[in-house]
């Protein structure tokens, strides 16, 4: 195997001994598997995007998908809440069990799964309101029993570690934080509703290095409270923040010539940097392609 990129893999080191020093220990398989997906195809329209996808999801574990763009990790990631439901011509093949239930089942309400398995998306979207509305918003119209929404609205903004920064103002705009700070209100926005997974995708991307390293820190601290599945292109990120990754490329078809997404393998972070079983995974990471 050719020798990878020696800047690359010499970044990667620095975040995994970092990796190493700041997170526990995580057993070779997920003990508790919160969210299964079973040899999973997902189509749009007759193109399959994404084949043959099995990967179990450890309860409060951060999990990476890491891989070159146009593998299927967002669509993947989109079918762990059904929010795929929402783009036409898009299909599930194969069972996705959140806690044993399949989801896709008949009678399953995708609004209840996406209240129960949140989402952050890769651009800030607070709502055209105030940072305090913003927060209340999802237990209003979901009709939660809250004692106090003051009381509800403060700590989810205490544990997206914002309230300090937001408490002297909360009937101003959200528009008028800044784009880390929008970024943290969307993850309190999805904690408001008390999910049991939350889902990110590229949270970091259109962030600044010192906001990148806050919503990091801040993944760290919800990993106690919360399974958390995370889309990075920043295979730094991954090393630093990940308990397990899993790498997803783009094989062409010999038979169409069509270019469907794969899940190559799938383990614990250290071992996918340090010792990838497939030879593609060290080429990735490496930086050889991608």
């Amino acid at each position: 195997m050719p020798e990878p990129m020696p800047q690359v893999r010499d970044a990667i080191e620095i975040e995994l001994e970092h990796h190493q020093q700041a997170t526990r220990d995580v057993p070779d398989r997920p003990e508790r598997a919160v969210l299964e997906v079973d040899n999973v195809n997902v189509y749009y329209g007759d193109y399959l995007a994404v084949r043959n996808v099995s990967v179990d999801f450890g309860h409060n574990e951060i999990t990476a998908l890491i891989g070159p763009s146009g593998c299927g990790k967002s669509t993947i990631l989109r079918s762990l809440n059904r929010m795929n439901d929402l783009i036409v011509g898009a299909r599930v093949e194969g069972p996705i069990r959140y806690w044993g239930q399949d989801m896709y089942a008949p009678g399953i309400d995708p609004i209840e799964v996406r209240r129960r398995i949140g989402m952050v998306f890769q651009k800030p979207n607070p709502f055209p309101k105030s940072i305090y509305d913003n927060i209340a918003y999802g237990p209003r119209v979901t009709g939660m029993s809250v004692a106090s929404m003051d009381d509800h609205v403060e700590q989810a903004l205490t544990k997206a570690a914002l309230w300090d920064e937001v408490k002297d103002k909360l009937k101003q705009s959200a528009y008028g934080l800044s784009g880390g700070q929008q970024q943290r209100l969307c993850i309190a926005r999805t904690i408001a509703v008390q999910p049991d997974v939350i889902l990110m995708d590229e949270p970091c991307a259109s962030l600044d290095p010192i906001a990148t390293l806050r919503i990091e820190e801040l993944m760290a601290e919800l990993r106690d409270q919360y399974t958390i599945i995370i889309v990075t292109h920043n295979m730094q990120q991954a090393a630093r923040v990940a308990d397990r990754t899993a790498f997803f490329t783009a094989a062409i078809d010999p038979d169409t010539g069509e270019r469907h997404g794969e899940l190559v393998e799938y383990d614990k972070t250290t071992k996918i940097f340090e010792s990838p079983a497939d030879s593609r995974t060290e080429g990735y990471i490496s930086g050889r392609f991608g």
